[in-house]
């Protein structure tokens, strides 16, 4: 038996949120990657998944005992214009309860049109869904909230985009795929009791400890502001470009979502983008904290009729959950830079040792990941200059007023700082073997070395050195 054990509480929420769907069927679905362990924490059988039953599964030809496929309902600020959206192509079978007892939904991308599907045709190609495969792992691995994906099908007819493609589809795994823009929806559709079960089927299965009560919903927008600082931060500290951070790709239980044009920082420079659609630079790496509390104002203005006949004291209130954002952003993002430079101790200094830091790489065109790796390992990173060493001395003399021992040091600056991440040119590289060619061993050698990024003693050395090519890197929505 391969172990579904499905649930549905989401689909007992009100039909505003979602409807009925079954996956379209496909010609000739092939298993292309599968994730065996990410099945076994499921309680999954990978030996009977791994195969045609689980290709037949995760093409959505066949559905697994227990499954009620829906397409959600949402709406979203995109680009800063708010609109319908809904799941265009995507189709949740489930929720998945594991031996653990965590609810986890098991999602199809790319399994056909919905009723949400704007004329598009409800399918995906083989390279996005690839590419959201290894940096969602990828960044499972660097320890940072993300939904996750167990597979990736063929399904042996083709998608038309700028090209014909190979068409795929992406077996995802979330926590749950409530979004900001999922309480949008509910907003924009004026009814005040789907907005509350929402809330409150949100707050009971990703926040369990708020109680039930007056100040229920507006301690759920606490908690998810806070997650959000702590996520935000994350990404920051190794240089992660989410490339399209619309409302809809914000969910409301923390996770990263959607990998879309996304990519990492190699040189550091704030201004970094990736996306072919971000053509102002709404999205770039120094706007994601910014944009992420513009976010969570759209889900505080979402959430505002639950929160009090008092309309002005709901809008101070919510405020003062905003304005905690900041001040929580900045002091994740501190701890985690101060881990990342073995500090661990604060002193008011260690703000402006990091911002100099940062300042000369910058000014260096400093491989981000690449020089807190040099430091880890106790070398000069490139480029160092007079101005490094200044700054080197420093951050020697504010290691000496701690307590800790150098290897206490070196053991946290180890855990803070990865060795490697998912460098875009071998992200590509790995892309254009596995579409072109059908030789899936570069994208296996890459997850291969992305699975531990914190392993400082392997020899890494082909995944650790950025591009040289002197163009500039792009990346694509691929819907």
């Amino acid at each position: 038996m391969p172990g579904w054990r499905l649930e549905h509480t989401y689909a007992a929420l009100p039909p505003l949120f979602f409807s009925d769907i079954r996956p379209t069927p496909v010609a000739g679905p092939t298993m292309v990657a599968f994730n065996a362990p990410l099945a076994v924490e499921l309680g999954l059988d990978p030996d009977v998944l791994n195969g045609r039953e689980g290709a037949d599964i995760f093409a959505g030809n066949a559905l697994p005992p227990g499954a009620r496929p829906i397409a959600q309902a949402y709406a979203g600020h995109q680009f800063g214009h708010f609109t319908a959206l809904g799941d265009g192509r995507a189709i949740l079978l489930g929720e998945q309860v594991t031996p653990s007892g965590h609810r986890l939904d098991i999602q199809l991308k790319g399994s056909g049109p919905t009723p949400y599907a704007r004329r598009g045709d409800g399918r995906a190609a083989l390279g996005p869904m690839l590419r959201e495969y290894i940096i969602s792992e990828a960044m499972h691995a660097l320890g940072i909230p993300t939904t996750r994906s167990l597979a990736v099908v063929t399904t042996g007819e083709a998608v038309y985009r700028d090209s014909t493609l190979d068409g795929a589809i992406l077996t995802r795994v979330a926590s749950s795929h409530i979004r900001v823009g999922t309480m949008q929806w509910a907003a924009a559709h004026r009814d005040p009791s789907a907005l509350e079960a929402l809330s409150n089927y949100t707050r009971r299965r990703h926040y369990p400890s708020i109680p039930d009560g007056d100040e229920s919903h507006l301690m759920l927008l606490d908690a998810i502001v806070e997650r959000q600082a702590a996520l935000i931060a994350r990404w920051q500290l190794v240089g992660f470009i989410h490339g399209v951070m619309n409302t809809d790709n914000m969910a409301l239980s923390g996770e990263t979502i959607d990998y879309g044009p996304c990519a990492f920082m190699d040189a550091y420079a704030p201004e970094t983008v990736f996306s072919s659609i971000d053509a102002d630079g709404r999205y770039a790496y120094g706007n994601q904290p910014p944009i992420a509390l513009w976010n969570l104002a759209r889900l505080a203005e979402a959430m505002l009729p639950l929160c009090g006949p008092d309309r002005e004291r709901a809008v101070t209130r919510a405020t003062a959950s905003l304005d905690r954002f900041e001040t929580l952003f900045a002091r994740h993002w501190l701890d985690g830079m101060r881990a990342k430079l073995g500090l661990f101790t604060q002193e008011p200094e260690d703000l402006q040792l990091v911002e100099d830091l940062l300042t000369w790489m910058h000014q260096q065109s400093a491989d981000f990941t690449n020089t807190f790796r040099a430091l880890t390992a106790g070398h000069l990173p490139d480029r160092a200059d007079s101005g490094f060493d200044e700054w080197h001395l420093r951050v020697t003399a504010r290691r000496t007023r701690q307590p800790q021992s150098q290897a206490e040091v070196h053991a946290l600056m180890r855990g803070a700082n990865p060795a490697v991440i998912p460098r875009n040119h071998l992200v590509e590289a790995s892309l254009h073997a596995a579409t072109t060619l059908g030789d899936l061993s570069v994208m296996t050698g890459l997850l291969d070395a992305l699975g531990t990024p914190y392993d400082h003693d392997r020899d890494v050395t082909a995944f650790t050195a950025p591009a040289d090519t002197g163009r500039p890197y792009q990346t694509f929505c691929g819907t």
